[in-house]
């Protein structure tokens, strides 16, 4: 923590989820003696019974329930945020946008930028507090953004669209801690979160994402191809098909893997040969550098195409182009690409 914490006593807000790294990450400000508030965001999450809407699961009314414990628990004021309506304009309606164009979004990512780290941020600040803390796994150190200790569990892949005027603000109190960690200091702290499970990535998806983007986006069939441009079958719309997909094709005498989308021609490209997945470049757009200073090309860099990928070491290059030492499956139109060297994260963009 910065040194100037220890002169004086900052008021933070502590994003509560209900989970366990959220509850620990306010325990922990609060054992440091730290003016601590827990606020709960309430989210969009999609009809229900007709025009009825329910909270989705992250942030469910037993999620509530557990985060309003903890802060009676701790001793500290807990409040309710309602961003549905930002959350379904800013996030959801993303989400829907870009799979229509044929691309795979990662709505975490721009979660963090426009709800926790920004909508939550702006609204602290007018409340007199200094900082926003969260449960994610990562660390803020002499500006430069870190991978959490616990690399299993390191969540700095969805925060390379954030800057330093946003940074200077938050806090990662369980960033220096690994989950088993976590958990061990959650039951110690007598919090009835010690054993709550993982969420999921896409919080107001319920159940498949295919199931979810079925409600908002019309099927338009075209047909499937192999690289000889030959035939096979039919798909239900190009949105509910990702790059590197095996089950769900519906192709007899398979198995077969999403290899392209051609959106102008409407077509399925699929391949038998799994090889075929694995390219060495991307092209970029939309990039973010968390020092706020593009660094000058060719740069060599350590590069993740999607959360729970390796690191991979590559160069960028002029026009945003990347390119690896050794292929990489399934490069993904809409996914980000992110850049590290060592534990700092660089920055990140779009593939495109």
């Amino acid at each position: 923590m910065p040194q100037s914490w220890r002169i004086a006593t900052p008021k933070i807000i502590v994003a509560m989820s209900g989970g366990v790294d959220s509850s620990v990450a306010a325990a922990l400000l609060k054992r440091a003696g730290f003016n601590v508030t827990g606020v709960f965001m309430k989210f969009w999450a999609g009809p229900q019974k007709g025009s009825v809407e329910r909270w989705n699961r992250c942030c469910s009314s037993e999620a509530e329930k557990r985060a309003r414990e903890v802060a009676r628990i701790l001793g500290m004021p807990f409040y309710v945020f309602n961003f549905s309506k930002e959350f379904k304009r800013r996030i959801v309606d993303y989400f829907l946008k870009e799979y229509k164009r044929g691309r795979t979004p990662n709505p975490c990512v721009v979660c963090n930028k426009e709800i926790k780290f920004g909508l939550l941020l702006e609204k602290a600040l007018v409340l007199d507090a200094e900082f926003v803390a969260t449960g994610h796994y990562a660390r803020f150190q002499k500006g430069k953004l870190l991978r959490g200790r616990d690399k299993n569990k390191d969540q700095s892949y969805f925060l390379w669209q954030l800057n330093q005027k946003q940074l200077k603000h938050i806090v990662f109190p369980v960033g220096n801690y690994t989950k088993k960690e976590v958990r061990k200091l959650a039951k110690k702290f007598k919090l009835p979160t010690s054993e709550t499970p993982e969420s999921q990535e896409v919080c107001f998806v319920q159940n498949t994402t295919n199931e979810f983007l079925s409600r908002y986006i019309k099927e338009k069939p075209g047909r499937i191809v192999d690289s000889k441009s030959s035939v096979l079958g039919q798909h239900r719309g190009l949105p509910f098909y990702t790059i590197g997909q095996r089950k769900g094709i519906g192709l007899p005498q398979g198995p077969y893997w999403v290899e392209k989308k051609d959106l102008k021609r409407n077509l399925l490209m699929v391949t038998k040969k799994e090889k075929d997945l694995y390219k060495k470049e991307l092209i970029f757009k939309n990039v973010n550098w968390l020092s706020g200073k593009a660094p000058k090309p060719p740069l060599k860099v350590k590069a993740k195409i999607r959360y729970r990928a390796k690191l991979a070491s590559a160069i960028i290059y002029k026009n945003n182009k990347v390119i690896f030492d050794r292929p990489q499956r399934a490069i993904t139109h809409g996914q980000s690409v992110v850049f590290y060297r060592g534990d700092e994260l660089l920055g990140g963009a779009i593939i495109s």
